[in-house]
């Protein structure tokens, strides 16, 4: 499989066409999620098996290519909302190493302007990869956050925290949650109990919320290595569609279903398919509310523009990743998805 950085005409780019056509700032906030790939600094990490992302590592990561990464990923976030001078209000990250590369990424040119902040704590995964945030202060008032332990029985195996923050858009209290569930190595079927707990676990967490106030904004999203029809997602976690109303709504879920397979309707293609493994999920009132804070359109996007894609040697297009084999020096294995709130 040749990885070929290649510009083309898409089939179906989900990002311009699809925001609001007058973009105001000061009206819309916009959240996405990405799962950068192993972005990862050179330096062996005591306790993580981080050995190949150093410079005589199996990668040959070096401070070259570590940069080149961070350069390329900061662009993907900086092309999300379409106006110039505007970012994303709050990106959810995904495999990142620490705190110090997602400052890294923060500190990039591309995004420099928005002031990132940056959460990350270091968890129990054993290659030493997390989920993090980065948010604009300037439109995210940050209140608290915590990590949530996931006890994977009865192996006891050691998966990522769930990263929960709090914190204020103006007077609406918004609560995000920040998700890598246990990939599908072994079979789907071999490792789905892994990711069933940790969608219990995620709908303990949420229900004492919506129980404590109905009307609470709730943000879930990442990698859940699941699509939004699998058991884990939209029966354990329950998070249906937005047409049934639930009091989770997996807004990729209607995008999902009406192109199975196809280019466009999945944010990570292996083998031939394209799986939907990036979800996002909201509260019950973000869809239902008439006004206020609450969810443009009722939809998510995925933001797969041509300059992060190549062609497959049988035609299809794919995320153009870093490594598949060897080196390629592209951006992520993942579309990077995102989802635009209303404000008034």
């Amino acid at each position: 499989m040749k990885h070929v950085i290649t510009l083309f005409l898409a089939v179906a780019t989900f990002a311009a066409c699809a925001q609001p056509d007058k973009w105001n700032s000061k009206k819309f906030f916009t959240v996405a999620s990405y799962n950068v790939e192993n972005l990862f600094d050179t330096i062996n990490a005591n306790g993580k098996n981080d050995e190949e992302f150093t410079p005589s590592g199996k990668k040959n990561w070096t401070s070259q290519r570590y940069h080149e990464k961070l350069s390329h990923l900061s662009e993907v976030i900086a092309a999300i909302v379409p106006e110039n001078g505007q970012y994303p209000d709050i990106v959810a990250i995904i495999e990142a190493e620490n705190i110090a590369v997602l400052r890294d990424l923060a500190a990039q040119k591309a995004i420099s302007g928005a002031g990132y902040q940056c959460i990350l704590d270091e968890g129990p995964d054993p290659r030493g990869i997390d989920c993090g945030l980065m948010y604009n202060p300037q439109t995210f008032n940050y209140v608290s956050h915590k990590s949530f332990t996931v006890k994977l029985r009865p192996s006891n195996d050691r998966t990522r925290d769930i990263l929960y923050v709090k914190g204020l858009s103006g007077k609406d209290t918004l609560h995000v949650f920040v998700n890598h569930w246990p990939s599908r190595i072994g079979g789907k079927e071999k490792t789905e109990n892994k990711r069933a707990q940790c969608a219990d676990r995620l709908k303990e967490i949420t229900d004492s919320i919506i129980k404590r106030d109905p009307q609470c904004n709730i943000l879930i999203m990442g990698d859940m290595n699941d699509t939004p029809d699998d058991e884990s997602v939209l029966n354990i976690l329950g998070a249906k569609g937005t047409t049934q109303y639930a009091r989770l709504n997996n807004i990729m879920y209607q995008l999902q279903q009406a192109g199975k397979g196809k280019y466009g309707h999945g944010t990570y293609y292996y083998k031939g398919n394209y799986d939907m493994l990036d979800n996002l999920i909201v509260s019950n009132p973000l869809l239902t509310r008439t006004k206020g804070f609450r969810l443009y359109e009722n939809t998510g996007y995925i933001f797969a523009p041509n300059f992060i894609s190549f062609k497959e040697s049988n035609g299809d297009i794919a995320p153009s990743r870093s490594y598949s084999g060897k080196y390629y020096g592209g951006y992520s294995d993942h579309y990077p998805v995102y989802m635009i709130f209303y404000k008034k």
